[in-house]
């Protein structure tokens, strides 16, 4: 028997899945250490390991992790000293950024301060022409005093980021290899190797980023490899990333930037691999986790792909307000709609959910850990959404008198009983779920209208039902373990690195040499990081992309070709792609204007790895467990409990009902039903 092991480390949560070679799940859910984080992910794996009553050495599959240890470093400014080197008079491009404002009527605006510090910027004779010529390379003297004064400045990590270095990165890799040998204890990185994009403000802000967090990500992963080699296990640890692949924990050192969304971006891709075992081609994933929502679009039953996200925003869930980062990853929407998302009372006296969250210490009052305010989880208990008792399989029992004790205290400021107030949260947070999913799939052009929602994560299927009712989907699907389904999606993903480069050049005048020269080097350092996980090059599977626009556009469309288009050499091909893509988005093509070639992208994937899903053993169909009293919907309302486990293939189960498991609940409100199909997954529809 083989085993094979995933840990999804959350803002409230971690989550465990050991999985063997005959399909079967042990599965765990333990509160998140955020003062050490390994401290969580080794106790919950020793849980599963005794779940399934094997040691170690017994896992000799995959042991893939997804974490938040590079997001928590951002937000929380616990990095260590960081320096910039850039080209001579531009040592304020952080401070001015792009001159862009996300609210242009607010004279208060705020963003966030740059990761590095004026005093920690430094400029150095050098230029590279916007044809890649090298105009002025920088002279040894300057890189000699360059090394004492970022010496003397304390710094324990240096990104280096000079004008047009994506065009040609000589100027960049020679201060770097200077720098290393003069400072061998710092961490240093270029933009030529994170971003190697146009647009100096973006790429300055990803190679700060990423050389921030070099020094905490890669002593974390190298304790992790260490710990998990001391224990027992066979393999080292693969890392998921935010664009849908994992990689080895040496190549994800190197760029944690690829790291920040890793668990979202493995929740994603389970749900498209549901999607493809169900045979549904398009849905949108809802993953309702302790601290956050987050929504993908599935088309294809593939996730879109973004070049751009932000992190720390000033305004969490406004775009513009945080640090700009030009790596691919799954796109999502993400709200502070989480089970820990606190509840308060506004200046103008109304009822608001979120974005604040108790996360896992305290956590939500009902924990019982401190934690004094009202949020999503305390409103849950209060409406008889969830078993006190019950709660983790009743490993983890809530206090009911703590969560009234808050919900009284809310609903006074707002004039309303303990009740009253609860249902209020759950509508509110329903509402703020659904509205920014439409906003979402707008926004891409994409018709949410009659989509199935996925729903997971621990309070997901909780709230999915109204979230759907609001999209109006056609049906809402629950799978096995939805509770930890990230942890999951980072078992059913290939090794994957998705790489990019600038070059731009409009497309009728296409130098197809230097498209080879390009999309093989980028095609080159895939296959050797792909190696490093493990994987054949036989069996790498290469997609080439580019990012397009017409000429005097700023922004661009990203394009996955359906050929290469190194075997056509066939401008019309690429035109033809992106002409189809733009009109999806905008409904109209301006065909008098020329179109211009921005990026390349390149995207070296390994094979899917094989899953067979265990089959369900034929039981009888489970009745209620019991009754007990539900508000959400009406005042005491009598509601049928059913215990999941206990759920035949093709029962159906009509609302209003709870079903229960270890990890997560169900709800069905009144008009919906919900059948169990053949995977075992829910699937829920309204009348």
């Amino acid at each position: 028997m083989t085993y094979s092991l995933a840990v999804d480390i959350g803002g409230t949560f971690t989550d465990i899945v050991l999985r063997d070679s005959s399909g079967g799940l042990s599965v765990d859910k333990t509160l998140t250490t955020h003062h050490d984080l390994l401290e969580g992910f080794f106790r919950g794996v020793e849980s599963v390991m005794g779940k399934a009553g094997i040691d170690a050495d017994a896992i000799d599959g995959v042991v893939v992790h997804a974490t938040t240890v590079v997001t928590n470093a951002l937000i929380e400014r616990k990095g260590l000293p960081t320096a910039l080197v850039v080209t001579e008079g531009f040592c304020d491009v952080l401070s001015i950024r792009n001159e862009h404002r996300y609210d242009m009527y607010d004279p208060q605006i705020e963003f966030p301060e740059p990761l590095v510090t004026r005093e920690l910027t430094f400029g150095l004779k050098e230029r590279v022409l916007a044809d890649g010529t090298v105009a002025l390379a920088p002279t040894a003297e300057d890189i000699t005093k360059l090394a004492a004064d970022i010496r003397a400045s304390g710094a324990r990590a240096v990104a280096i980021c000079f004008l047009n270095s994506f065009a040609n990165p000589d100027n960049e890799a020679a201060v770097a290899g200077a720098l290393a040998r003069e400072l061998n204890d710092v961490f240093i990185c270029t933009s030529a190797e994170v971003a190697p994009q146009i647009r100096e403000y973006q790429r300055a802000s990803t190679a700060t980023v990423n050389a921030y967090a070099m020094p905490i990500s890669q002593p974390y992963l190298k304790r992790l490899s260490d710990r998990l080699r001391m224990e027992g296990f066979a393999n080292t640890p693969l890392i998921m990333l935010s664009s849908g692949g994992v990689v080895g924990a040496e190549t994800a050192g190197k760029n944690p930037v690829r790291m920040i969304e890793s668990g979202p971006a493995a929740g994603a891709l389970a749900a498209c691999h549901y999607a493809e075992l169900l045979g549904i081609d398009r849905l949108m994933s809802f993953d309702m986790g302790g601290t956050t929502a987050k929504a993908c679009l599935i088309e294809n039953r593939t996730p879109l792909i973004t070049g751009l996200f932000e992190v720390d925003r000033r305004y969490r869930f406004r775009e513009g307000s945080g640090l700009p980062v030009t790596v691919p990853s799954i796109d999502l929407i993400e709200i502070g709609a989480g089970g820990g998302s606190i509840a308060h009372v506004d200046d103008l006296g109304l009822l608001k959910v979120g974005p604040e969250s108790a996360g896992s210490n305290p956590g939500p009052a009902c924990y019982g850990r401190g934690g004094k305010s009202a949020t999503v989880t305390d409103a849950d208990l209060v409406l008889g959404l969830i078993d006190a008792e019950n709660f983790l399989g009743g490993d983890m029992s809530l206090d009911k008198a703590v969560c009234d004790a808050a919900l009284t205290r809310l609903g006074e400021a707002l004039g309303l009983n303990p009740v009253q107030a609860a249902r209020g949260i759950y509508r509110i947070v329903t509402e703020a779920m659904a509205s920014a999913a439409r906003t979402h799939a707008t926004d891409r052009g994409v018709d949410y209208r009659g989509l199935p929602l996925f729903a997971f994560g621990g309070a997901g299927p909780l709230h999915a039902c109204g979230v759907a009712d609001l999209l109006q989907s056609t049906s809402v699907i629950v799978p096995p373990q939805s509770s930890v389904l990230s942890a999951f999606g980072t078992l059913v993903t290939p090794v994957r690195l998705d790489l990019v480069r600038s070059d731009l050049t409009r497309v009728d005048h296409l130098d197809w040499e230097r498209v080879d020269r390009v999309l093989g080097d980028l095609e080159s350092e895939g296959l050797t990081a792909l190696g490093e996980s493990g994987c054949a090059a036989a069996d790498v599977t290469i997609l080439v992309g580019a990012d397009m626009r017409y000429v005097g556009q700023q922004h661009e469309v990203t394009i996955i070709f359906e050929t290469d288009p190194r075997q056509s050499r066939d401008p019309a091909v690429l035109t033809a792609q992106f002409e189809a893509a733009y009109r999806t988005l905008y409904g109209v093509n301006p065909s008098h204007v020329p179109i211009e070639l921005v990026t390349w992208r390149v995207v070296a994937r390994g094979p899917l790895p094989h899953f067979d899903g265990q089959e369900r053993a034929q039981i009888a169909a489970g009745a209620a467990k019991r009754h007990r009293p539900v508000h959400a919907w009406e005042d005491g309302q009598s509601v049928a409990v059913y215990e999941r486990a206990a759920l035949a293939t093709g029962q159906t189960i009509a609302g209003p009902a709870i079903i229960e498991e270890r990890e997560t609940t169900t709800a069905l409100p009144p008009g919906w039903s919900a059948t169990i199909d053949a995977l075992g997954c829910i699937v829920a529809t309204k009348g």
